[in-house]
């Protein structure tokens, strides 16, 4: 017999990566809620059972398992389960930072969720007010929360978080370090067995891992299926264009999709210069091949940091006549000034719109008519659900069947996730 049980499952949310981990296990909830009924139903039709006589006897099988607090709930009613573990953090005036896990997570699966690009003021206890943290005293957080989590006993650990640092950093020209890996490999120093991130900028980083796995998760459905809302968006005048050559492998899978043309922006770089702004970028030339006159122009890229590089690209789109132009970022930071300098493209009429996602955290953008955000917090929680479980993620990392099912104009298909599940 199978059975529902959420004990063994903690999730530890930095300061920088709250809001996204709600989100999450909003989900996570939602998958448990079903699971349990699916399952109460398919046992009480078995054994000719009440439902509620089912829903009992999986309660009273998880309470005599479980080895942490137990989830109380009403009689003939499925509980529903915490999983956030209360983790108080401090910042000293040096700037030093603790983590103090509050419940214990001995012998648990426990998932850490941190978004390093937050640059909103985040709460830290003993601190009047909240603190503006860079990407390294967000990186500093999570080194200490996976260290306290060590400690504690934790079974295993997986990171979630899908903004990977210094991912840009993957290669090295002259006597550069290749940070990306070198971050890697200090996650996996401290223990951490999986990391599950967005989009990751090469996948050579995950090359370097010795036992530590990556799942590198992507957005294309959630970015396709809201491509899809625009009408006529796409018909016959359509093409997928590449915003440099390392984003061609992600174009090409958006174009053979969508069944579209597939164009490229070739763009060579001055590393000489470090890039500001759009007035201050370090690209030395940028030619278009091929054509995209009187098209809808569709690039989609995994990052959006100053937002130099796009305007280019969108200008040299305009001059060779796409009739407009809408970009997908996976990771839209919005770095410095790029939210004021987009303003400026979009009343130039060089964009039609930007669809980004919720894996960074945003608040200025989200109030402009040329931003469409769309969420992939269930894709995360299904994730969660799967390797907890020890399940297969094919499904999920090769969405090709279900975006086919979604522009073929069926319905999503059902997720059949089996969240918290264990072996009895």
């Amino acid at each position: 017999m199978k059975y529902s049980n959420p004990a063994n499952l903690a999730i530890i949310t930095c300061p920088g990566g709250e809001r996204f981990a709600d989100e999450v296990i909003l989900h996570l909830k939602k998958l448990y809620r079903r699971n349990n009924k699916q399952t109460a139903a398919e046992l009480a039709k078995r054994y000719d059972w009440p439902t509620e006589k089912v829903i009992d006897r999986i309660n009273f099988i998880n309470d005599i398992v479980s080895q942490g607090p137990r989830i109380h709930s009403e009689k003939g009613k499925c509980p529903v389960p915490k999983l956030k573990t209360p983790t108080r953090f401090t910042c000293f005036p040096n700037g030093e930072v603790k983590a103090e896990i509050q419940e214990s997570v001995r012998g648990k699966d426990v998932y850490i969720f941190q978004d390093v690009e937050n640059r909103y003021p985040v709460p830290f206890f003993g601190c009047e007010g909240k603190k503006t943290l860079s990407i390294n005293d967000h990186l500093m957080t999570l080194f200490v929360t996976i260290d306290a989590a060590q400690q504690a006993g934790a079974q295993r650990i997986t990171l979630v978080i899908p903004n990977y640092p210094y991912a840009r950093q993957h290669k090295a020209k002259g006597r550069e370090g290749l940070t990306a890996s070198r971050i890697g490999k200090m996650f996996e120093s401290l223990g951490v067995c999986h990391i599950i991130t967005l989009d990751i900028h090469s996948r050579d980083i995950m090359n370097s891992f010795t036992t530590m796995r990556l799942e590198n998760l992507h957005a294309s459905y959630q970015i396709i299926k809201e491509l899809s809302k625009i009408d006529g968006i796409l018909d016959d005048d359509f093409v997928v264009v590449s915003p440099d050559t390392g984003a061609v492998d992600r174009n090409k899978f958006f174009a053979s999709t969508l069944k579209k043309p597939l164009a490229l922006l070739y763009k060579e770089r001055d590393y000489s210069k470090v890039c500001k702004n759009v007035s201050e970028s370090n690209i030395s030339q940028l030619r278009l091949l091929g054509n995209v006159r009187d098209k809808t122009v569709f690039m989609a890229d995994d990052l959006l940091g100053t937002g130099g590089t796009l305007i280019k690209g969108m200008e040299l789109l305009k001059k060779n006549g796409a009739r407009r132009v809408i970009c997908s970022i996976s990771l839209p930071l919005f770095s410095g000034d790029a939210v004021s300098y987009f303003d400026r493209a979009y009343k130039e009429g060089l964009f039609y719109r930007i669809i980004g996602t919720n894996a960074v955290y945003q608040e200025e953008v989200l109030e402009r008519e040329w931003y469409i955000s769309v969420s992939i917090s269930k894709l995360f929680a299904q994730v969660i659900s799967r390797l907890h479980n020890g399940l297969s993620l094919s499904s999920l990392l090769d969405n090709r069947e279900i975006i086919t099912d979604l522009l073929d104009g069926a319905r999503e298909p059902p997720q059949h996730e089996l969240p918290f599940q264990q072996g009895a």
